[in-house]
């Protein structure tokens, strides 16, 4: 009996599809063994990879332990900090109001938060949702995170400091990574819905997406196992460091969670909103939070890095960009102690989500080189090339210390008794601060913030090194200078942590007592 062709069609199309997934096999091998290779050139402890391709979860596992020096392995359901990743948590929540219609992307803020007030009476009546979660509200990168970081102050104090963060830039005309504008949004939801954003997106999306060990705050760890313990750099020692509550900026960071859950949440970015029969947001909004909203300049670094890369932007949430002729959707996340990425090539249903408890930048290299495997776009290095970066920005940063420490004048003295020092500064920026003797020496007490007390070693003549009582992720060396007037009383304080993320800097202390 003769043959059709569409039979022999068919038989070709049955022998592809078999040979698929051993081809797939083939590259998930190459990258489960540049992944294992990476955690241990970047000498991170433990680390958890999943990738998402055309809506199944394909590879998900874990590498190395949760804690170093200890037993308990990694696997895909260890959870980590996801950190900044938060933020599409909450413009996806925001998504969901303006889909059903309870709120506008383009409504004003002091709307539903009368006391939210920004740098000028202007801005601050301008501002709107869409500008919280498109960093173009005047505010330069991390400036104002040192009023929340480990201060017992809520999110709505968080907010209420705000308007004292200086104007970094013209309103809408530039680019600064703000976190306390996705705090302010975080209340938005709470003035909509009536509930704190939290509740809300446990309701909304993890309950549906079966995001089931997803939790928002280190209070909830616990009662719960299979955790990582986050981790710093320590005089060259990888070494654990405590958990530290974020509960006051969760809105911006406080998600944490394990790369299966994290993986369900892709498959819905990557479906547009759907979740099998429900809509959780729809590919409408979808479409405004991956719009480009804030551009920014790609450097001639970046370029030479990667030569495809034709533009860079902030979307609501997401950080919109080009690779190899196809738009890449990305967030990092930052955590004391833990780093994470999100990336999503949305045309070819690609998703990666890397979580790590080490402060490196494993993250973005591994993911780039999962990408190309997958995608054919390249056999490059990433890694290889990202650690020799990283060696050089560590040595950077070191050096920023060193001068500093060379700076230092000894055989000096305070030019004032200890007892001159002592009293109560306060900056309306920031809140109240006290100097105490302790012991014959002074002592420095945030009073929003006990956990960054620290004892004051003379340093040079009315400086005084900061030696913190607990370890602290984002810094470590730093000092503070009493500040004298003609008449040679103390009048202030003016600090000298350096550090890219807390910006003690922006703290200026009055003695008030």
């Amino acid at each position: 009996m003769k043959k059709h062709p569409a039979y022999f069609l068919m038989l070709l199309v049955c022998w592809l599809l078999t040979m698929a997934p051993v081809a797939g096999q083939d590259h998930i091998k190459t990258l489960d063994n540049y992944f294992a290779r990476a955690l241990t050139d970047w000498q991170v402890p433990g680390m958890a990879v999943a990738i998402v391709k055309d809506g199944e979860i394909i590879f998900a596992k874990g590498y190395g332990v949760q804690e170093y020096g200890q037993q308990q392995k990694v696997d895909k359901h260890t959870n980590f900090a996801i950190a900044s990743n938060t933020k599409a948590f909450i413009s996806a929540a925001l998504a969901r109001l303006v889909w059903e219609g309870k709120i506008s992307w383009d409504d004003n803020v002091v709307k539903y938060l009368p006391y939210f007030a920004l740098y000028d009476a202007y801005a601050t009546r301008h501002a709107t949702i869409r500008d919280l979660l498109s960093h173009r509200l005047g505010l330069g990168t991390f400036s104002g995170d040192v009023i929340w970081y480990k201060s017992t102050y809520s999110a709505e104090e968080v907010v209420k400091h705000i308007r004292y963060i200086p104007q970094a830039y013209d309103f809408r005309a530039g680019y600064g990574y703000a976190n306390v504008m996705f705090i302010t949004a975080g209340e938005v939801i709470k003035a909509v819905t009536g509930r704190p954003w939290d509740e809300f997106l446990h309701k909304q999306f993890f309950a549906p997406l079966n995001m089931d060990r997803t939790v928002t705050s280190v209070k909830a760890l616990p009662a719960m196992n299979n955790i990582a313990s986050p981790h710093k750099t320590i005089a060259g020692r990888i070494t654990p460091i405590p958990w530290a509550n974020w509960d006051n900026m969760g809105a911006a960071g406080g998600i944490i969670s394990n790369v299966d859950d994290m993986a369900r949440w892709l498959i819905l970015q990557m479906n547009h909103g759907l979740n099998g029969a429900d809509t959780l947001f729809s590919p409408e909004v979808q479409v405004d939070m991956w719009t480009p909203h804030n551009n920014h300049k790609v450097s001639l670094a970046a370029q030479k890095d990667i030569p495809s890369r034709h533009f860079s932007a902030y979307g609501l949430g997401w950080g919109i960009s080009d690779y190899q002729g196809r738009k890449m959707v990305a967030h990092g996340g930052g955590y004391d102690g833990m780093f994470s990425r999100v990336t999503m090539i949305p045309e070819e249903h690609l998703g990666i989500v890397v979580l790590t408890n080490a402060m490196t930048g494993i993250a973005t290299p591994i993911t780039m080189r999962a990408i190309d495997e997958i995608l054919g776009t390249g056999n490059r290095d990433w890694s290889k090339e990202a650690l020799s970066r990283a060696t050089k920005s560590a040595q950077r940063k070191q050096e920023r210390i060193n001068r500093r420490v060379k700076a230092r004048i000894s055989g000096t003295r305070p030019t004032l008794p200890l007892s001159a020092f002592t009293g109560q500064y306060a900056d309306p920026f920031y809140g109240q601060v006290n100097i105490v003797m302790e012991n014959d020496h002074l002592v420095i007490d945030f009073v929003p913030a006990p956990d960054l007390k620290a004892d004051l070693s003379h340093w040079h003549y009315n400086t005084f090194k900061l030696e913190w009582r607990e370890v602290h992720a984002w810094f470590d060396f730093g000092t503070l200078q009493f500040v004298l007037n003609n008449n040679h009383q103390v009048t202030g304080i003016v600090f000298d942590v350096p550090n890219d993320d807390i910006f003690f800097e922006e703290i200026h202390l009055q003695k008030i007592n």
